[in-house]
């Protein structure tokens, strides 16, 4: 489950990783905090800081990626680390001076949101350069974990600290510290046991290119689709669990919060199933799909607040498994020189189905009530599974039918 460990370098970035993305969540959650101080409780605010972190990685995604192909990862990373622990710094220090106002908050979530566009794809490209292909799918498995471990763990010691602290200032501060050492495990990595890929030289129509590329792999695009139709639902789940347990079982903010830690306890569980797991093939990605959808039928009929609890366990560890098989299907099926455009095409679909399903499934939910809204979730990622591999089959015939022909 843990072999990936045994490499240094990673074992070096998965624990400032773990210290990081807990600074992560606990910026998140006092973010989140300070916008509602800044505005009364505006729930309009508090979208528009969301909506602004995300938007970037829409409209920029696919040129981080072209980037992180274009130039050593490393230096890449360490240099958006800094970059994002100033970030925090300042918005700290306005907070704690009481001069923070809404438009900075803004601001610092656009300019996270834009570093986010190159570290994301290069973070995801680098990790097969400490780990090497072989155990590229545990090392994927075990970041999942470590990530929502922190997810279980950084909003519940962020509201004590605001608590204990007595405001969200110090918090950021914090969260500028906690990316000392990722920083420190960047700098201190063994070079000569990194696999290293040549950076791609400088051109014209390489963003091109990089799609070019997924739509003739068949092993790729399936997965990208996949993930993409399924990300549309997957993406809103936590706002369908709000719903359910506020407006079906009539449960306080603790109960939902319950709620919330049991699907997160289920994706920390999937990934660290799919970590025991030496290939990750597609028939574990479409396990993960149609579980995850059955699954989300099955909540939405959940006769008992209890019932219901229970069974976000094994729709967390669903999502999980597809998003962890996903990722580590599309590396390995990548070669090196493209593998940063690659991960940028994944994550700007990964993140782009979320502002088209959240606000069908909220209107759906209005109209119908939660379960129909979750319930219609499901059917729809079981459709969106079909689809994918429809949709794969038709691309892949168009594109090799001009090969025939001229052979």
């Amino acid at each position: 489950m843990f072999r990936s460990l045994r490499v240094y370098n990673y074992r070096m970035f998965a624990a400032g990783g773990a210290v990081s993305n807990v600074g992560t969540w606990l910026q998140r959650t006092a973010q989140d905090w300070l916008v509602l101080d800044l505005t009364n409780g505006s729930a309009a605010a508090l979208g528009t800081a969301t909506a602004l972190q995300f938007l970037p990685m829409l409209l920029f995604g696919m040129f981080g990626g072209v980037l992180a192909d274009r130039y050593p990862k490393r230096p890449i990373l360490v240099t958006a680390q800094v970059l994002m622990a100033s970030l925090a710094l300042t918005i700290g220090v306005l907070t704690m001076t009481g001069a923070a106002q809404v438009w900075h908050v803004y601001a610092m979530a656009f300019l996270l949101g834009m570093i986010s566009c190159v570290e994301v794809p290069t973070r995801q490209a680098f990790v097969v350069e400490m780990v090497g292909r072989n155990d590229l799918p545990n090392a994927i498995a075990l970041n999942s974990s470590i990530f929502n471990l922190a997810r279980v763990v950084g909003p519940a010691l962020a509201g004590l600290l605001i608590y204990v602290l007595g405001g969200t200032g110090p918090i950021f501060l914090i969260n500028a510290l906690t990316f000392g050492a990722v920083i420190s495990s960047l700098v201190f990595m063994r070079r000569s046991e990194l696999n290293v890929s040549e950076p791609v030289p400088r051109a014209r129509g390489q963003l091109r290119e990089g799609l070019r590329y997924v739509v003739r792999h068949e092993e790729l695009l399936m997965p990208v689709l996949l993930i993409g139709f399924v990300s549309m639902f997957s993406q809103s789940f936590s706002m369908s669990i709000a719903l359910m347990a506020r407006e079906v079982f009539q449960a306080g903010a603790s109960s939902f919060g319950l709620a919330s830690s049991m699907f997160a306890v289920g994706a920390l569980g999937g990934a660290l199933l799919a970590a025991r797991r030496a290939r990750l093939s597609r028939k574990v990605l479409f396990a993960g799909a149609i579980g995850f959808g059955l699954f989300q039928i099955a909540t939405a009929l959940a006769p008992f607040y209890p019932v219901y609890l229970l069974l976000l366990v094994p729709t967390g560890i669903a999502l999980i498994t597809i998003n962890t098989a996903a990722n580590a299907s599309v590396q390995l099926a990548t070669s090196p020189d493209m593998r940063g455009r690659v991960m940028g095409i994944y994550m700007l679909v990964f993140t782009g189905g979320a502002p088209l399903g959240a606000p069908l499934i909220g209107w759906l939910s209005e109209l119908g009530g939660p379960r129909a809204g979750v319930m219609l979730s499901g059917v729809l990622v079981l459709a969106g599974t079909g689809l994918a591999v429809l949709v794969t089959r038709l691309i892949s015939r168009r594109v090799r039918r001009p090969s025939l022909a001229t052979a």
